[in-house]
C-alpha cells in the first residue's frame, strides 16, 4: 500500500478539529506566483482563490485579510472600519513568526497566534472557496459558510 503523501499543517488540523467538509488540492508552487499562479495551475478563476494577507497598523497590531485573489485591499478603507489611522502589509518574517506560515503558503486557519480576521464580504456569494492550507503548494476547498463558522471574520467591503 502507497504512503499517503498529503502533508498535515496546523491548517488541515484546525479544520478537522471542526469536522469541516474540505478537499486539498496541490499544485505546483511557483515563487512570487500568489494567488493568480496557484488559480492557472490549478484551472480555477481567480476570483474564487481567496489569499490570506497579514497587516498591521501604526502600532504593530495584527490582523488577517482575506481577499479575491484577482483584487487588491483598499488599505485606507480597512483603516477606517477598524479605527486606525493606517494599515500595510507586514514584512514576511513578522507574518511568518505571527502565523507558523511561510509567505506563499499562509492560511486562516491554525494560526500560531489569534489574529482578527476580516474577510471580504463578496467571498461569502461563492459556492466555494479556495484557500490556502496551510503549505506552499497546497489549497483547501471549502464553503464560505465553512470559513465563517471557524474563523468568525468581520465582513468588509474593501475590495479594489
Amino acid at each position: 500500500m502507497a504512503k499517503d503523501k498529503t502533508p498535515v499543517t496546523q491548517a488541515i488540523r484546525e479544520l478537522n478539529a471542526h469536522k469541516a467538509e474540505f478537499d486539498l488540492l496541490p499544485y505546483k508552487y511557483e515563487d512570487k506566483g500568489g494567488a493568480a499562479g496557484a488559480a492557472q495551475a490549478l484551472g480555477l478563476e481567480g476570483h474564487e482563490v481567496v489569499k490570506t494577507l497579514v497587516m498591521e497598523d501604526e502600532n504593530k497590531e495584527a490582523l488577517l485579510v482575506l481577499m479575491h485573489g484577482d483584487k487588491e485591499v483598499s488599505t485606507k478603507a480597512l483603516a477606517r472600519i477598524v479605527g486606525v489611522r493606517t494599515i500595510h502589509p507586514c514584512d514576511p518574517q513578522r507574518a511568518n513568526n505571527l502565523t507558523g506560515y511561510l509567505v506563499g503558503g499562509i492560511s486562516p486557519f491554525g494560526t500560531k497566534k489569534r489574529l482578527p480576521v476580516f474577510a471580504e464580504a463578496s467571498i461569502m456569494d461563492l459556492e466555494t472557496i479556495y484557500i490556502n492550507a496551510g503549505k506552499r503548494g497546497l489549497l483547501a476547498s471549502v464553503s464560505p459558510k465553512t470559513l465563517v463558522g471557524i474563523l468568525q471574520p468581520t465582513l468588509v467591503n474593501v475590495a479594489l
